[in-house]
């Protein structure tokens, strides 16, 4: 009976403690049968340890029942005076409730979990078998067997091992169940047994060391005559004996199943036989196995049966998984059959599927055992059939980073917590997290997580799947992965005679300084240098798929030496997407980007971004720009920091151009190169405004802070203003400035000159970066007039004296710098003269002509081939520019579209308006994209401008290569330019010397 008053304050202990039914609790707690234990808090405290209370009080109550009069005394006496056994007993009743049946039904098995002996706490298979030796029929080995779970269940439960060793014990358990199994069975037909040697090869994850609580034990049979035996007649007793064994294991009988065994890992599967012999396992495997079959015997592990053939197994196959990866499209099968465990997990059942679903812990599984097959051919530390150790082993080789490991590592624990107590629950096998509160809320309790542990469960749950989801994409699907399996091992192993063989069959003309290269790089035993010897096999193929595989590889190791004490590079080489590959695209396709990458190597990071590559447009540069230059001390650290930001940002312009031009294994060659063209000229012109602000800012501050007396602007003309640089282009520019109010005019001018003078200093201090020229020779009067004028200056002078030459130019016109609404006004005190109103007259015309005329007779280079002069030469730039300058001057009043400073808009602009017919747009639209390639390449490749094609073969091999011509091309590159150029020539004679 409970007394008055003692109900309130139990029922608040009881709440205190965790249990979420305080009634039945004390209910329980009031049977005679816990007489002996009613009262103790000792008692009470422990229930309120353990994961569900209420389900541990129940077991206890039934524990206690079951027990005989003359051992309940003592069952008391231990539970209330021995710490340890109190925690382990009430720990699996708290958490188990298919164990506490098992001790209901066998009340002296409490006694196992008495013992607190070092070898108890962390048995092996000695210790197992030991403890199923009694068994002698299927009923009695599950008996046992149960009785050995309790004791993993309570080391787990209670912290003394970890998630890792707890799987280990289970795998431990499992080999000696099936060695008892196949006693059992050898027993029962002692005929067969003593006709053949059978080999019971643990799978998965028995056979990784790595088991749950309730699993499918995967096994392969292996079977070979005994002495003097026929061999079809042992095959059949070894079958049965096979048989015998999976029955015995899996069969339901009065105390429940221990596990099924799974024989279909073998070949062929269901459908092949279920023992074979070793030579029929091999042939097999040889001729007709898939690559997920020997993914699947990475774990294979002689646990039972004849010990030598088991070994003798495992020898065999063992050359053949670490031969798989060679296999074709053996990264691409890998990733297709994950794909499909998850496209096959029913919709209902994908957001509980711990083990299959995303982010669960198959994406771990699969992303270590990919990455150990792909690398584990060359080295034989990741031959290791536990996930854990085979991902710490990744991390010791630099194959995965040591952050990404310490995270999967985390997640992965937590995760198979999480799957062992859920089955350790009923012990039935099932990856599904539970739905209903009280599920949860044991579960999380099990964990660790006491408060609000359903939420707590949920967030950690969460976090880590987000984890590994990120890391398996990361890991599983990088692209370097695919290009290291198609290496043969002697690829993957930098000997020096073989490697000089293979450098010189690759196309390296150097391949003793290549070598010394690679020894420089990979040498040694830093992580550094294990993480290079995973890159350079690949790396050292796409160097060869280029015209200048030497230059590639010294590039690579000047990058390399610049930034090889930076943790983030080699990293970023070996997880972030195409990197690797881009970085090697970009170093072996000329002198030009490599130079700007050795000035600035962290512009690397740019090649891992899927969005590093995309061009940064004028605003975002030019507010970069001037706070950096805000940020500087004097005018010339001020421009040199606006030259960082440009060499960077040329880097990122010409990276992207190299690798659209060239295409990588995730992204094809571009097909539309007037795109590539546009997109560079924006990027160039936008990021030369950008500078030549900061340096205006640079100059304006050095003398009169932050305000000048006149306000002024940057006009940029030419391909400056047609949004059309190339990267070797000067800047040609206008200078206009108009006194503010209350200045006097003279004073203004001079502050001008002076603004003008200091900006062109500093942007002509001497740099090792590409120049910025800004050259003033288009303005009025050329070099004899004055560099600066004021906007009325201008107006008169064009009102008075303004040449044709000098309307065409202005075609180009375009406010860069300065004072955003003086250089509008300007464009505005320009329209007229550009686009005159009628149209152009026959003089005019006329005159255009002989210029154009004058020009191609004086300004082509002394022995230039005419055709093949990008610039000045047939069908070149020049020829096109001019034809549509002279539409757009003829036609512009009438035509708003034609009222543009670029070239291609310009075209389109004409052809639209019926000006010209498409075909002949086409041909100088092509040409001129030709052309303005031809320049790019040339100083891509030289690292210095230039309007003709190298005539070094291998300089001219790389220009043939950016415009998509393969090896051995460069003469049907060059036939192509002069057939193209020839025909856009034709259409210039016919549009802009005919009427």
């Amino acid at each position: 009976m409970t007394v008055p008053g003692r109900r309130s304050s139990t029922f608040s202990r009881l709440l205190r403690h965790g249990f979420t039914d305080p009634s039945g609790a004390e209910r329980l707690l009031d049977l005679p049968e816990l007489s002996a234990l009613r009262g103790d808090s000792v008692l009470l405290d422990a229930l309120g340890a353990t994961a569900d209370p209420d389900l541990a009080l129940r077991g206890l109550v039934r524990l206690v029942e079951a027990q005989a009069e003359p051992e309940r005394q003592t069952f008391t006496t231990t539970l209330l005076s021995a710490k340890p056994f109190r925690d382990r007993l009430l720990g699996v009743l708290g958490t188990s409730e298919a164990l506490a049946d098992h001790l209901a039904r066998h009340p002296r098995d409490w006694e196992t979990l008495v013992t607190y002996e070092a070898t108890d706490l962390h048995p092996g298979i000695a210790e197992f078998e030991r403890g199923l030796a009694g068994a002698n029929d299927p009923v009695t080995l599950r008996i046992a067997y149960r009785r050995c779970l309790l004791g993993i269940a309570a080391r787990d439960v209670c912290g003394t091992t970890g998630v890792a060793q707890t799987a280990a014990e289970l795998a431990d358990l499992a080999t000696a169940t099936l060695r008892a199994a196949l006693a059992l069975a050898s027993a029962a037909e002692p005929a067969d047994a003593a006709q053949c040697r059978l080999a019971v090869i643990a799978m998965g994850k028995c056979g990784g060391h790595e088991l749950n609580y309730v699993s499918d034990v995967d096994v392969i049979f292996v079977g070979e005559p005994a002495e003097g035996a026929d061999e079809a007649k042992a095959i059949q007793a070894a079958t049965r004996l096979a048989s015998h064994l999976m029955r015995i294991c899996s069969e339901t009988t009065v105390e429940g199943t221990i596990w099924p065994v799974d024989a279909n890992l073998r070949p062929e599967g269901r459908n092949g036989p279920l023992v074979r012999t070793l030579s029929s396992h091999l042939a097999y495997y040889q001729r007709w196995a898939k690559t997920w079959e020997f993914q699947a015997l990475l774990k294979a592990r002689p646990v039972a049966g004849d010990p030598e053939l088991g070994s003798a197994y495992v020898d065999a196959v063992s050359p053949m998984v670490w031969q798989a990866a060679e296999r074709e499209n053996f990264v691409t099968d890998v990733q297709a059959m994950r794909r499909r465990v998850v496209d096959n997990i029913p919709v209902a059942q994908v957001d509980r599927e711990l083990k299959l679903g995303p982010g669960g812990l198959r994406d771990v599984e699969f992303a270590v055992q990919l990455l150990q097959l792909v690398h584990g051919r060359s080295d034989a530390t990741l031959h290791s059939g536990s996930t854990l150790d085979a991902l710490a082993a990744l991390a010791a080789g630099g194959y995965v980073g040591r952050a990404d490991a310490a995270q999967l590592d985390e997640a992965y624990r937590f995760l198979r917590a999480m799957e062992h107590r859920i089955q350790l629950y009923r012990l039935r096998r099932t990856h599904l997290v539970p739905e209903g509160e009280a599920d949860l809320r044991r579960l999380g309790r099990s964990l660790g997580l006491r408060t609000d542990p359903v939420a707590a469960l949920n967030k950690e749950w969460r976090r880590h799947a987000s984890v590994v989801r990120r890391l398996h994409e990361k890991l599983f699907y990088r692209p370097l992965l695919d290009a290291v399996a198609q290496l043969t091992p002697g690829e993957t192993r930098l000997s020096t005679k073989a490697a000089g063989q293979r450098l010189e069959a690759l196309g390296y003309a150097d391949p003793a300084a290549a070598l010394r290269h690679l020894e420089a790089l990979a040498s040694g035993v830093s992580r550094k240098a294990a993480i290079q010897r995973t890159l350079l096999p690949v790396l050292l193929g796409w160097f060869a798929d280029s015209a200048d595989p030497d230059a590639g590889l010294l590039g690579f190791r000047k990058v390399s030496d610049a930034l090889g004490k930076t943790p983030w590079y080699l990293r970023l080489l070996r997880d972030e997407g195409a990197a690797a590959e881009n970085l090697a695209r970009v170093l072996s396709a000329g002198r030009l980007a490599p130079d700007l990458l050795l000035r600035a190597p962290e512009a690397v990071a740019i090649l891992g971004d899927p969005e590093g590559l995309k061009p940064r447009g004028r605003d975002h540069l030019e507010q970069e720009v001037l706070a950096a230059v805000g940020r500087a001390d004097g005018a010339e650290q001020a421009v040199a920091a606006a030259r960082g930001v440009r060499r960077r940002e040329l880097f990122r312009t010409a990276a992207a151009d190299l690798i659209d031009s060239y295409g990588t294994e995730d992204s094809p060659r571009t097909s539309d190169p007037g795109a590539l063209v546009d997109r560079v000229g924006g990027a160039v012109t936008d990021l030369n405004a950008a500078t030549i602000a900061g340096a205006l800012r640079a100059a304006v501050r050095a003398e009169w802070g932050d305000e000048l007396p006149t306000r002024f602007a940057v006009i940029g003309m030419g391909r400056f203003g047609g949004h059309e640089l190339g990267y070797g282009s000067d800047a040609d520019v206008l200078f206009v400035h108009e006194p503010r109010e209350g200045v006097d005019e003279q004073e203004a001018t001079r502050a001008a000159n002076r603004v003008v003078a200091e900006m062109r200093r500093l942007l002509q201090l001497p740099t090792t970066d590409p120049p910025l020229l800004i050259d003033a020779d288009l303005r009025p009067e050329g070099r004899s007039g004055p560099l600066v004028r004021t906007l009325a200056s201008y107006a008169a002078y064009y009102r008075r004296w303004s040449l044709v030459w000098e309307s065409q130019a202005l075609l180009r016109a375009a406010p860069m710098a300065g004072d955003a609404d003086l250089g509008r006004r300007f464009v505005e005190l320009v329209d007229p003269l550009r686009y005159p109103a009628g149209g152009l007259g026959e003089e005019a015309v006329r005159e255009i002509r002989r210029l154009k005329a004058r020009m191609e007779s004086e300004r082509l280079p002394r022995g230039a081939d005419p055709t093949l002069h990008a610039k000045l030469g047939r069908g070149g730039l020049s020829d096109v520019e001019w034809t549509v300058q002279l539409l757009q001057m003829r036609h512009g009043w009438a035509e708003p579209a034609l009222r543009t400073t670029r070239t291609r808009p310009a075209l389109a602009a004409a052809h639209a308006a019926g000006l010209i017919p498409a075909e002949e747009a086409r041909t100088l639209d092509e040409a001129w994209v030709l052309a303005s390639r031809v320049r790019n390449a040339v100083m891509l490749v030289r690292g210095r401008p230039g309007d003709t094609f190298p005539t070094d073969p291998r300089e001219l091999a790389a220009v043939g290569r950016y415009l998509g011509y393969g090896p051995g091309h460069a003469g049907e590159m060059v036939d192509d330019y002069r057939r193209i150029t020839r025909r856009a020539r034709a259409v210039v004679d016919e549009l802009f010397y005919e009427d």
